[in-house]
């Protein structure tokens, strides 16, 4: 449930604060000199631009792992709550640190989230198993995410942006990292690593020099294993937005019930959609899960009734307005997005 937004949703921003957000899309951890000559500015510039963004706390790099390549199965959980009890259950759910993407949805009477385990902590039904148990909880429902039709690593770069399709380019090439390995089965991590990882959720342009410290290792050892993550497709970059900092918009979850045969065509389809922030395969009688961002109820009509509704093989839909994220991308809230949460009731 990566990158729920669109180009064009936030405000207060110039279009070279644009064009360096969609640069670190493609690539996070990417050297502002780079992202400088391919943008036209010095790197100085484009550090301070970042730096500013960073410490309004309106957007920060995030350094995630793929839950499929270390073996872990990643569930969409809905939770329905009593009105009282719905906002007080998601913002504990966000605490946690298996759980991103913590959403109030259908108007506030319930909780969507992603649960995913960390390294060490391989049950997954741990949280799914405590849920029904907690207070006001009416229902907890749980899809295993089975396959990603879009929303990971650099897929959202390839919509619309505020780059060039060179631009783009020119930020892909000079990386040339080796393509993720073709293997069924899960990447080896070692619990060194959690440090590593655990830093970089928190935010993914740490220097080497801090992550050396964190970790214990040279800075030659951090980079080289942060190296070896990126190619084995494990290590990833994506940015975690202050929901404040977005404009106005309508952000749904839709549920389809596809025929299986149609499944793979069906999530092509979706990915090619530019309303379309997430999708991917599920377990459950809705198969598909996808995020959906449109401009405002008109305009997801016209989606829902134009190309949802052109779809082969649908055989029902869902959907569910999303009324406040509670918490983004990283597994890890930022320092201070507690106290944000609760500035934001008042």
């Amino acid at each position: 449930m990566e990158s729920d937004m669109t180009w064009d949703m936030l405000e207060g921003l110039d279009e070279l604060d644009h064009r360096i957000v969609h640069a670190l899309q493609i690539d996070g951890r990417a050297p502002f000199r780079r992202i400088g000559e391919v943008l036209g500015v010095s790197d100085q510039t484009a550090a301070r631009r970042y730096g500013r963004l960073r410490s309004s706390g309106m957007l920060r790099v995030v350094g995630l792992t793929d839950p499929h390549r270390i073996g872990v199965t990643p569930w969409v959980v809905r939770v329905r709550c009593t009105p009282d009890a719905a906002a007080s259950v998601s913002e504990a759910l966000a605490r946690r640190t298996d759980t991103r993407w913590v959403s109030l949805i259908s108007g506030g009477t319930e909780i969507l989230c992603l649960v995913q385990t960390a390294l060490a902590q391989r049950d997954d039904s741990l949280l799914l198993q405590k849920l029904p148990r907690t207070p006001r909880v009416v229902q907890v429902t749980a899809h295993a995410m089975l396959h990603i039709f879009f929303g990971k690593d650099l897929s959202p770069a390839t919509k619309s942006g505020w780059l060039s399709p060179r631009e783009v380019r020119a930020l892909t090439v000079v990386d040339e990292r080796p393509p993720a390995a073709e293997s069924t089965e899960a990447y080896p991590l070692a619990a060194e690593d959690q440090p590593l990882l655990d830093a970089l959720a928190v935010d993914g342009r740490t220097p080497a020099a801090e992550l050396a410290e964190v970790t214990g290792w040279s800075q030659t050892t951090v980079r080289r294993r942060m190296a070896e993550l990126r190619a084995a497709g494990v290590l990833y970059y994506d940015l975690d937005f202050d929901r404040r900092a977005l404009q106005p918009a309508l952000r749904a979850g839709l549920w389809l019930e596809v025929e299986p045969a149609r499944l793979a065509e069906v999530g092509a389809a979706l990915a090619t959609h530019q309303e379309i922030a997430f999708a991917a395969a599920t377990t459950g009688t809705a198969n598909v899960y996808a995020s959906v961002n449109c401009k405002d109820a008109g305009a997801l009509y016209r989606y829902l009734t134009g190309p949802v509704a052109e779809l082969p093989g649908i055989r029902r839909t869902e959907t569910s307005p999303t009324h406040r994220t509670i918490k983004g991308a990283s597994p890890l809230l930022a320092p201070g997005m507690t106290r944000l949460a609760e500035a934001d009731r008042t």
